[in-house]
């Protein structure tokens, strides 16, 4: 808008030598055009802007993303839907949404939080909207706690100033230094605004392995009673959890205040995967590199995961995690011996 402007005031001497007709003709011009180009519509189908106070996320189209890509985790699937649904159609919220993903690796944490932002912003993880922090890149050192906590809420108070619909995604909690996650503490709670700002259309991820033995082994007690997985509640396993993690010194949410104060609004529990949901995984990843699924392979890759308790095998130890990397061995081999036989 200001270099049309600018464009503009340096024409103006040329055109004062013109007819007037001419001369209110060519501002007019100037002035459609200036307008056209700072268009919102035009302007964001090149530059990417925050989402608008009116735009409504898709539920329907992150549903079949959930369904189709995240697997053995039914909890965690229904429990982000209606909770982001609810948030994003409320026009009268109180806070911003807060939610606290617990698992071991591999159950799709990652995935969820990767799937979910994308229908948030575009761009996804890419997206200039989207703050990733890892504890161990971010906050590597114990002795500057208190520098970490003024960085990171002057971090947090910009990037909302700049877009109210930021998402914050904090990785690997349980490697958070004690005490710095409090630092948000004020950004969570229940104010209007502060400083000017509101980050009531804020999201705050957390992501951690922190509970993990507690959710597997209330896994392994519905599996022993004889039980489905999918009976399993959020009302199951949500109360412990919070508990667990904010007694565990190590979850990075050891007496935390955003428990104590209740700021969290869900602890998700993603549960371990058995035998099927692997297979589940290792068929996908071969569909989106674009092969046609062979179930020799799919076995092979399935036969060197690992899986407890030692006697039944019931759970893999890694989740899905290794599953690409295991893949491209075998696929590998598989290429190698269709060329030799050739």
């Amino acid at each position: 808008m200001r270099r049309a402007v600018g464009l503009l005031w340096l024409l103006l001497p040329g055109l004062v030598a013109q007819e007037p007709i001419s001369v209110g003709l060519a501002i007019g011009v100037a002035w459609a055009l200036t307008s056209f180009l700072s268009h919102p519509r035009f302007y964001c189908s090149y530059v990417e802007c925050c989402p608008s106070a009116e735009q409504r996320l898709d539920a329907s189209a992150l549903k079949v993303q959930l369904d189709s890509k995240l697997f053995g985790q039914h909890l965690a699937k229904d429990v982000v839907l209606k909770a982001v649904l609810g948030f994003s159609t409320n026009p009268a919220r109180k806070k911003p949404l807060t939610l606290s993903l617990h698992g071991w690796a591999g159950t799709g944490k990652n995935f969820l939080s990767q799937i979910l932002v994308e229908h948030i912003h575009a761009a996804g993880l890419r997206s200039k909207f989207v703050h990733l922090f890892l504890p161990t890149l971010h906050f590597p050192h114990d002795a500057q706690v208190k520098l970490y906590k003024d960085q990171l809420q002057s971090w947090i108070r910009g990037n909302v100033s700049a877009c109210p619909h930021s998402v914050f995604i904090f990785d690997e909690m349980d490697k958070m230094h004690p005490g710095l996650i409090d630092a948000i503490k004020p950004f969570l709670d229940y104010y209007e605004q502060i400083d000017g700002v509101s980050y009531r259309r804020a999201i705050f991820i957390f992501l951690s392995n922190a509970g993990g033995d507690l959710i597997n082994k209330a896994a392994l007690d519905f599996w022993m009673s004889g039980k489905p997985r999918e009976e399993i509640q959020l009302k199951d396993l949500e109360p412990m959890l919070s508990v667990g993690v904010f007694n565990n010194k190590n979850s990075g949410l050891w007496h935390s205040s955003l428990i104590d104060r209740n700021l969290i609004d869900y602890f998700i529990p993603f549960l371990p995967l058995e035998h099927r949901h692997v297979r589940m995984c290792v068929r996908a990843e071969m569909v989106a590199r674009g092969y046609v699924v062979d179930e020799q392979i799919v076995q092979a890759v399935l036969e060197e995961m690992t899986f407890f308790p030692k006697e039944q095998k019931i759970f893999s130890d890694k989740g899905c995690k290794t599953v690409q990397a295991k893949l491209d061995i075998h696929e590998g081999a598989a290429v190698r011996d269709s060329r030799a036989k050739r």
